[in-house]
């Protein structure tokens, strides 16, 4: 796998990351609880270790909301972005949206989590 420096942020830039690749486990989800961390029908995800990933932003790291007994989901308390999950067992899962450049290869999602979920007009594709 391939080590790339990814970088990404908030709407508003208060909140900016810097996360050292590779990218693990790179996906789509369309959980409930998903959906309304993000207001979105399907998100995409991908997760790093802890460690390899650096809030460098002028407000620190991101504002948590507790959002089960194993993690709290991560947003910007200025504008209101969602930015991912942080986990308890040492794990970052970002949303790809927050990505500057998130057509990387390394990103593009291998599998979907919770396909019975989603409304059954929303086709994926995922190859």
């Amino acid at each position: 796998m391939q080590k790339y420096t990814y970088s990404g942020g908030c709407l508003c830039g208060a909140i900016r990351f810097e996360a050292i690749g590779p990218a693990l486990k790179p996906h789509t989800c369309s959980c409930k609880m998903c959906q309304r961390h993000s207001g979105a029908l399907t998100t995409a995800w991908v997760e790093f270790p802890k460690e390899a990933v650096t809030w460098v932003g002028e407000n620190g790291t991101p504002s948590t909301y507790r959002s089960s007994d194993y993690s709290s989901r991560a947003f910007c308390a200025t504008c209101g972005s969602s930015l991912g999950a942080i986990d308890d067992d040492p794990t970052v899962a970002l949303l790809l949206g927050v990505f500057d450049k998130p057509n990387h290869k390394e990103l593009k999602p291998t599998t979907h989590s919770y396909r019975t979920t989603r409304p059954k007009w929303w086709n994926l594709e995922i190859s």
